[in-house]
């Protein structure tokens, strides 16, 4: 089965891993806007502009689903999207709720881009919800600055710091575990919305992954290389 997942850069990646680890057997084309990052700063108007332009590039590679690997698209366009197209396309969002209104956990925190605080798609759950939106997370982490993330934490998490549970809601954010981890002592659970996807039924075929990003750099290629392994990777313009 062909498989086409994107994201607003390099953190959909996280989820292109793990649906690997699932379902190794698959052909993956990535998407990756790059250019065009940050999406949570973006008007809900642009994001169906972008995000259109990216499922037309993935349609036209002969893809069976598309999974929509951004938490920003997926809290605010998902049922445009899904209305729009013929091709199955699944959100990383409702799977997310899904676990949430099913887990134990009481105290929940939920930290994302601008535009996915916002949405308060957050609020579909049964549980209380603290949220926190974290701008500048997704540019340090683009920018391969990791180091620079410590210094605005407190900014945005000391209000979490009583939550048991913390959702990270931009695909990004599990390429920060380390730097959340250090910050809540270790006493709090990080949930990767990737770890929500369902598990199903799907046509074997073989393995291959290729890459596709809007702006390819040294910085982003480096990036994807401490991540993933992959057969084929090219810079392309999605809107062609």
């Amino acid at each position: 089965m062909r498989i086409g997942v994107f994201d607003s850069g390099i953190g959909g990646l996280t989820v292109l891993k793990t649906l690997i680890n699932k379902y190794p057997c698959h052909e993956y084309i990535y998407c990756g806007d790059t250019k065009n990052i940050p999406y949570g700063e973006k008007s809900i108007d642009e994001l169906k502009q972008l995000s259109s332009d990216i499922i037309n590039f993935l349609i036209n590679k002969n893809v069976n689903i598309i999974i929509i690997a951004c938490g920003t698209v997926s809290s605010n366009i998902y049922t445009y999207l899904k209305n729009k197209y013929n091709v199955p396309i699944y959100d990383i969002i409702s799977p997310t709720i899904n676990y949430i209104n099913n887990c134990n956990y009481t105290n929940i925190g939920v930290i994302g881009t601008k535009r996915t605080i916002e949405s308060k798609v957050f609020s579909n759950t049964n549980k209380n919800i603290k949220e926190a939106s974290c701008p500048k997370f997704v540019p340090i982490i683009e920018s391969n600055d990791i180091s620079k993330i410590d210094d605005c934490l407190d900014e945005y998490l000391n209000n979490l710091k009583d939550c048991d549970l913390i959702v990270l809601g931009c695909t990004h954010y599990p390429l920060i575990k380390n730097n959340l981890n250090k910050y809540f002592n270790d006493k709090v659970k990080l949930l990767n919305m990737a770890d929500c996807l369902p598990k199903v039924d799907l046509v074997e075929t073989h393995k291959n992954i290729e890459l596709y990003f809007s702006k390819l750099d040294y910085i982003t290629k480096n990036n994807i290389d401490k991540i993933i392994k992959y057969n084929y990777i090219e810079e392309i313009q999605f809107n062609k």
